[in-house]
């Protein structure tokens, strides 16, 4: 028989994709099972109003044949089948699915892959194939035909002989190159792995047989090899079940299965939507990060699957940057797929769906943050850190979003606390929400910034995380209340300014003197109204704190970013008598002091010191 062209599209798509090299030649076998899934449909809704059909869910099947002395792959179902004009339209032109227009428009672009979504089916098949044989009877038919391929040169249809309704397709696998190793298309382990991982939850059987041992009959120790049956699909997914039927435990089970994580999940949320997009997902937050979740290798995202099919294994447009430790998958039959994941990614729907689920990751954290606040914490102590990063990310777009569930130490509750909680302990006179940054909760406890603020029963909240105060920053304000640095060269307190006003004239040359003696490594030497028992301590001016200095100094682009530093003494301790007397008497005596009182303003805020030679030698001659 003569051999049929495929029409001219066709034939350049089949070309493209039996010379290209692509990455996932493996979603092959998901496109034609799908494929003998969808034939199976077709005779149960044919029955609906044949009565000539009957169908019985259970006689119906599809099975995977490997061959390896033969290099064949054959998948078959019993569904509707194909007639010769069928087989004619289906398999001599590929649909009209918009892949030949994305392909022509993104030829010039890298990366764009027109194989790993619906719409070239059954022509995947090529990728791993030197030619394909369809044999295919239709329901009603007695006459059976059968399909010949070796590629983009044409096709042959001719009648065969086929004893039972449905399709068969018989790949011929290639051989192995240097790049590619085709055997694993025939090694009955590659092939029951990847029906689990794209075909499992396909709602008819996937069968196949396989191979087996056993003791011989009359043995101890000798073992035969067997062939057995096995179904290779769980068919029915979980996320389809009703709630009431499952247990935590079976959330936990899928979890490790799936191989979400290695440990039973913090917190599983389960959830069908009908509406515009209707949808069904199961929603994970793990227990602990993933060793490699703050590293720029892990990878977000969701499995995306179209009717129990799965489409990505990594949609990361589903989740926010913020929420990226959340695992698990959307199923939803109302996705416009194509075969292009860069369309995928512009869907409708899909933007509905990601919208959806951000809301509701962030009101199931809501209620746990409300509701059982011991396991929030364990939460939050893997994942707050992200979170802070999300309110600093994007210019503070999403802060919204987010502010609700961050949690900070709290120097009166000695545990973490909200936002919302610290407002509602404000005292009536308090003006701003005051924060203190620092290596640690101890360091923190014993800072001299803190005195004053402390000394009048404000609550401080302890940041210790190298995010914190950038994260602040961007937020501003909480409920209308500011964040105030302990810090800040204004703490926003009632001074007696006649009082501060005249002890900054009574010590102005003092104060100048001790900052020339500093060089510019202060931008002032202040009177201090915030220290009680210490004698000196730093503060700032300007958006850049002191701790946002150390953190960007850490950087690898440190461009030597500097904060505004203010000396600030406390005139009513017993060091400014010394300090005064040696102004008056001993100059040099003076410009030592200075630096070692800089020196130790520094080593309090777990800064450096740029000279600790010249330090230790500054307090050994001022103690002679």
């Amino acid at each position: 028989m003569a051999t049929k062209e495929f029409k001219a599209e066709s034939k350049r798509l089949l070309d493209l994709m039996i010379h290209s090299i692509y990455t996932n030649k493996e979603i092959f076998l998901r496109e034609l099972i799908s494929n003998a899934s969808d034939a199976i449909d077709k005779n149960y809704y044919r029955s609906l109003t044949d009565t000539n059909i009957s169908f019985n869910k259970d006689d119906f099947y599809i099975r995977i044949t490997p061959d390896k002395e033969n290099r064949t792959l054959t998948i078959t179902d019993n569904g509707i089948g194909m007639t010769k004009e069928e087989l004619e339209n289906n398999l001599g032109t590929i649909a009209k699915s918009g892949s030949f227009a994305f392909k022509n428009e993104n030829e010039a672009k890298e990366g764009v892959d027109i194989i790993g979504q619906f719409g070239v089916g059954f022509y995947s098949a090529f990728m791993v194939s030197d030619s394909i044989i369809v044999k295919s009877r239709a329901v009603n038919s007695e006459q059976a035909y059968k399909w010949e391929s070796k590629g983009a040169e044409g096709y042959e249809i001719e009648n065969t002989e086929k004893e039972a309704v449905g399709t068969e397709i018989i790949l011929k696998i290639k051989e192995n190159t240097d790049d590619e190793k085709y055997d694993e298309y025939l090694d009955e382990y590659k092939l029951k792995s990847l029906i689990k991982k794209y075909s499992d939850f396909i709602k008819y059987p996937i069968k196949m047989l396989v191979k087996k041992s056993k003791l011989k009959e009359g043995s101890e120790k000798d073992y035969e090899d067997y062939f057995e049956d096995e179904i290779l699909n769980s068919m029915v997914p979980i996320w389809r079940k009703n709630k009431n039927e499952l247990k935590p435990e079976d959330y936990d089970q899928f979890y490790m299965d799936k191989h979400f994580g290695y440990e039973k999940p913090l917190k599983a949320i389960h959830a069908s939507v009908e509406g515009i997009t209707s949808y069904n997902t199961i929603l994970f937050i793990p227990a602990n990060a993933p060793y490699d979740f703050y590293t720029k290798e892990f990878q977000k995202g969701l499995e995306l699957y179209s009717n129990g099919v799965l489409i990505m294994e990594k949609c990361a447009d589903l989740l926010p940057d913020y929420f990226s430790f959340v695992q698990g998958l959307v199923d939803s039959a109302d996705l416009s797929l194509n075969i292009s994941r860069e369309l995928l990614q512009h869907d409708r729907q899909l933007k509905i769906i990601a919208k959806n689920i951000k809301g509701k990751i962030k009101s199931e954290l809501l209620s746990m943050l409300k509701n059982d606040r011991e396991k929030y914490d364990e939460f939050y102590k893997s994942f707050g850190r992200q979170l802070k990063y999300g309110v600093y990310s994007d210019f503070g777009s999403n802060k919204e979003d987010i502010q609700d569930l961050l949690l900070f130490y709290s120097s009166t509750e000695k545990k973490l606390v909200s936002l919302d909680e610290y407002i509602s302990r404000m005292k009536e006179e308090q003006k701003f929400i005051y924060y203190a940054t620092g290596e640690s909760i101890e360091k923190l406890e014993k800072l001299p910034q803190t005195e004053l603020i402390k000394d009048k029963g404000f609550e401080i909240l302890y940041f210790t995380d190298d995010i914190d105060e950038f994260a602040i920053k961007m937020l501003t304000k909480y409920k209308e209340k500011e964040f105030k640095s302990a810090s800040s060269g204004d703490l926003g307190f009632e001074v007696d300014e006649k009082e501060n006003q005249k002890e900054t004239e009574e010590n102005k040359d003092l104060f100048e003197f001790m900052k020339e003696t500093l060089n510019g490594k202060v931008k002032d030497v202040r009177v201090s109204k915030r220290l009680k028992n210490h004698p000196v301590c730093l503060s700032n001016e300007g958006e850049l704190s002191i701790e946002m200095e150390k953190v960007l100094k850490m950087m690898p682009d440190n461009q030597n970013v500097k904060a505004d530093k203010i000396l600030e003494i406390n005139t009513n301790h017993e060091m400014f008598a010394a300090i005064k007397q040696a102004f008056a008497e001993d100059k040099d005596k003076l410009k030592m002091l200075s630096n070692v009182l800089y020196n130790q303003a520094l080593l309090i805020e777990g800064l450096s010191i740029d000279d600790p030679v010249q330090f230790a030698n500054d307090v050994c001659n001022l103690i002679k």
